[in-house]
């Protein structure tokens, strides 16, 4: 994706915004909920490993004088009440919601459909699929109480096509980017939420290197270098963008 030519990166790009990030203590999660405090947003961590989630904590809070929250959830056993509870409690605390990144996923193991764990094929959905819609159905009202709010769902590329070996995962974030484009469908003109779905294609996460141990990690693309995108999509620079599809490269 071209990102506008007009489009600057200012150091409160996203000043006095509310931003949930999922899968904040690891990959991709990580450095864009780094990157969002650092452009002036106020940042909700939530993940399934609280030493993690305040390991992010303390590096956002060294960079400077910014507002972070830890809110932990496992994903794989949370049920609608403790989202319902998650909404109560950002209402509280904040009475609105700018941003929500769906980061938390996944991967599962790369077997033949035939040998597939029935078990971890569940896990896989609640964790890509089921998480993300009891979370977006419970924060709506709140996404709606914000004068621009951007929902960013985090594709790949076996969602586009389906691949050998790659089971649950494929087919949940395949699921994923569909309910993503029923939701802008279904907020077109009703609302003022705006719902994207990024691919970040290879990318040097903890993820990539379970699923091609062999490969180089020097090789592929460091999350840094896809922040420009998200900060796009969480910058009110981007409230005329909805239901699209943003492959960040053509990588595996």
């Amino acid at each position: 994706m071209q990102l506008p030519e007009n489009f600057n990166i200012t150091p409160n790009l996203l000043e006095n915004k509310i931003i949930v990030v999922t899968g904040a203590g690891d990959g991709i999660g990580k450095v864009a909920a780094k990157y969002f405090a650092q452009h002036g947003a106020t940042v909700v961590l939530m993940g399934r490993t609280i030493a993690k989630l305040e390991m992010v904590y303390d590096e956002i809070e060294a960079l400077g004088n910014h507002k972070t929250a830890i809110y932990p959830m496992n994903f794989e056993g949370a049920i609608e009440k403790d989202y319902e509870d998650l909404a109560i409690k950002l209402n509280e605390e904040y009475g609105r919601l700018d941003g929500l990144l769906i980061n938390a996923a996944e991967l599962g193991t790369k077997t033949p459909i035939s040998n597939y764990d029935t078990e971890i094929w569940f896990k896989l959905f609640q964790v890509n699929l089921h998480s993300p819609f009891m979370m977006i159905k419970a924060l709506t009202p709140l996404l709606e109480n914000s004068e621009n709010a951007s929902v960013i769902t985090t594709s790949s590329s076996v969602a586009n096509q389906g691949r050998a070996f790659w089971g649950a995962y494929a087919a949940s974030k395949a699921a994923l980017k569909n309910l993503t484009e029923i939701l802008a469908n279904e907020w077109d003109g009703v609302n003022n939420i705006r719902i994207n779905s990024v691919n970040p294609g290879a990318t040097r996460t903890n993820m990539r290197a379970r699923a091609y141990p062999a490969e180089n990690p020097e090789t592929v693309t460091a999350p840094q270098d896809h922040m420009p995108t998200y900060l796009y999509l969480m910058s009110d620079a981007s409230v005329a963008v909805s239901g699209e599809n943003l492959n960040l490269s053509a990588s595996k």
